[in-house]
């Protein structure tokens, strides 16, 4: 298994520095998991910092065997405003990880798809977190957080019965930066419409791509993710959802070599890894 690149007390010191300091920061948490520091919010999205798959799928056809190790337990990232969670796929919306967050941080709202309301209530019971609930399309305001919901092809822009879409991505917008966390997506149709308009300053994009042998519900592969970075007008693009697990991960030289050919920005973080966003 590889080490974190920063894990517990130096992640939280890397934390504490850019508080005190008052300088954005953006740390990669493991597969498609972000902590985000500004001075107006602090926000979480879709953690997964947990070994519940790992012990769900063991001994079956689709091991989740560990590649790195977990960065911090989640009881101990503290001063949380807001936690994301794009679709009800465990590594995007996981009990073990959520219901210790909401219980260290009582102030925390949890954005969900309004589509899968009452699987997430059902699923964090009896923990019943403060829940802002989005659509595509539709826009809200979060502990001074303006935040859109994209539509998200997994492997469908799927709907419930009253039209709304249960995978989503979102763009925050803060402290005059925007950032747009994919979620779980494959290439849709609407999608490039969706985000270029936004122009968000960072893309924060899957590359694991869609392998259907895999048995599993797809992504963007290296390619595709850069190419979409690029479309939106991303200042920056960052790749996410590999390292996670032997079974559903991919290395992120096609990103990296796509986005050179596109002159795309771009950075490849480690588990545990920040950068200063300003």
């Amino acid at each position: 298994m590889k080490a974190a690149w920063q894990k517990d007390e130096a992640l939280l010191a890397d934390l504490a520095g850019a508080r005190a300091t008052g300088r954005p920061r953006l740390w990669w948490l493991g597969q498609s998991g972000f902590l985000l520091y500004t001075p107006q919010a602090t926000i979480l999205f879709d953690p997964y910092l947990s070994d519940s798959l790992t012990r769900k799928y063991a001994r079956t056809h689709k091991p989740h065997t560990r590649v790195t190790e977990r960065v911090i337990a989640p009881e101990c990232l503290r001063g949380i405003d807001l936690i994301t969670s794009s679709h009800n796929h465990t590594d995007h919306l996981d009990a073990e990880t959520l219901r210790p967050l909401l219980a260290a941080n009582p102030q925390a709202r949890l954005l969900i798809p309004r589509a899968n309301r009452a699987f997430v209530l059902e699923r964090l019971a009896p923990v019943t977190p403060a829940l802002v609930e989005i659509d595509a399309g539709e826009t809200v305001r979060v502990a001074g957080v303006e935040l859109r919901g994209i539509p998200a092809a997994h492997n469908a822009v799927e709907r419930d019965e009253a039209g709304h879409c249960r995978f989503l991505g979102y763009v925050a917008k803060m402290n005059g930066a925007s950032i747009y966390h994919s979620g779980d997506t494959l290439w849709h149709e609407g999608l490039v419409g969706a985000l270029a308009p936004l122009r968000p300053n960072v893309a924060l994009v899957p590359i694991n791509g869609n392998l259907p042998e895999r048995r599993v519900a797809g992504n963007l592969d290296g390619r595709e993710a850069a190419t979409l970075a690029h479309q939106i007008g991303a200042a920056i693009a960052v790749p996410h959802h590999f390292d996670m697990f032997a079974f559903n991960t991919a290395a992120p030289d096609e990103f990296e070599g796509c986005c050179r050919e596109l002159g795309q920005t771009y950075r490849t973080l480690r588990n545990g890894e920040g950068m200063d966003l300003l």
